[in-house]
């Protein structure tokens, strides 16, 4: 624990809060801005809907490619450097952002911002709070996520806001000033004192530690729970990533009224931040695996509510309250599931490991619920994708928490 936590304290609350204001910033101001962007960008640009779902397809390409070397750095004890480069990163790619205009110029400032929000968003973040916390990481996550998932309340209409009053290009200039002026101090300020490598044990060589963790390291990565739990991981992600990028227009052709559509998405990161909190209240009343079955469960129920209604009035509140409250408990179930069923001690590289797999179900799934847009039928088959997907993910977690406790009860 590092040296400004108080002894008897699980975790730096303090630390922790102000930790998810960087990402309350950067949740609002790249992912969630984008589908106000993409209109905008399309009509001035002269872009099909399939290539501007590409340019948040290769954002989300480039975290998943950066994630592991990130995550081996943060193991390293490179938190403060990652995080707080990141964040510089983020403003220069948003300001680059208001310059472009063409397609390559577009695609080139997303692969920027994947590369940032790598080194920035949840999965850098809840490592640093893993290694920094070990005994109270995931009451840590929980309270980190509070403001993270306020990130669409409070960038949807503000980003809508700067938008309307100034134009996309220069509402880009204050989302950039937003990460230079608040992250790039907060990171650099707040991750001093990172905790380094575990110094090896007296009488032992100094390089077997280093090839032991290894070896453990890869023992871990060929595991049948780590291997359920990508499979789990990269489906949610993939569906969770495909709605936020076409959610307005979703919700536009279901012929809400234009206040409407934007209250529904902005109303979801309340029902997350709602979710987070009654987990935090009332998980220790419960079992925490059984919690974990239960919660990705609301993801589909939510989409089928959707479905079945169209998108229209009560089936909207229907689909806000279930997959609000699944997206909020989720990112905490994802977030913990490696540390609960895998390991602890390489929680950054294991899921940094998950990358490049959940970079392409996360790059492919936005692009594919454009791909499979018509004029005809909407976004009804994309949506039906994200329904068979959210079930088979519950299906691969339900199996690696059974190799888990097959596991604990019968060591190798």
């Amino acid at each position: 624990m590092p040296s400004h936590a108080p002894a008897h304290a699980p975790h730096d609350r303090a630390m922790v809060l102000w930790l998810s204001v960087g990402q309350l910033i950067t949740w609002g101001s790249v992912f969630y801005t984008f589908a106000l962007l993409m209109e905008p960008v399309e009509r001035e640009l002269g872009l099909t809907r399939a290539q501007s779902s590409l340019a948040f397809s290769l954002a989300l390409l480039a975290e998943g490619l950066l994630a592991y070397p990130v995550g081996r750095w943060i193991d390293r004890g490179h938190e403060r450097a990652v995080m707080s480069g990141g964040s510089a990163l983020v403003a220069a790619c948003l300001l680059a952002h208001s310059f472009i205009t063409s397609l390559a110029g577009f695609y080139a400032v997303w692969l920027g911002l994947g590369v940032a929000m790598a080194c920035t968003l949840y999965s850098p973040a809840f490592a640093v709070v893993t290694r920094r916390y070990p005994e109270g990481f995931r009451r840590a996550i929980i309270t980190l996520t509070f403001l993270g998932g306020l990130a669409s309340t409070v960038f949807i209409p503000l980003s809508a806001g700067l938008i309307h009053a100034l134009g996309w290009r220069h509402a880009l200039w204050a989302l950039a000033a937003l990460q230079l002026l608040v992250c790039v101090p907060l990171h650099a300020l707040l991750l001093r004192g990172a905790p380094g490598r575990a110094m090896p044990t007296a009488g032992s060589p100094v390089d077997a530690p280093a090839a032991r963790a290894q070896s453990e390291l890869g023992r871990q990565l060929r595991s049948a729970p780590f291997l359920f739990i990508g499979v789990f991981v990269v489906l949610m992600m993939a569906v969770t990533s495909a709605l936020p990028a076409h959610m307005i227009s979703l919700l536009r052709e279901s012929g809400l009224s234009e206040a409407w559509v934007l209250i529904i998405p902005a109303s979801i990161g309340v029902i997350q931040v709602l979710g987070r909190l009654l987990l935090f209240l009332l998980e220790h009343r419960f079992d925490v695996h059984l919690a974990n079955r239960l919660i990705p469960c609301l993801i589909p129920l939510g989409l089928a509510a959707l479905l079945a209604g169209g998108g229209h009035g009560p089936a909207a509140v229907v689909f806000v309250l279930l997959y609000g409250l699944g997206n909020g408990m989720l990112t905490i179930v994802k977030g913990t599931a490696i540390a609960q069923y895998v390991g602890r001690e390489h929680v950054a590289s294991l899921n940094g490991a998950l990358g490049l797999p959940s970079a392409l179900g996360r790059a492919l799934a936005p692009l594919a619920m454009g791909l499979l847009w018509s004029a005809e039928r909407g976004y009804t088959t994309g949506l039906w994708m994200l329904l068979v997907a959210s079930i088979v993910a519950m299906a691969a977690l339900l199996a690696a928490q059974h190799h888990a406790r097959r596991a604990t009860r019968h060591p190798h």
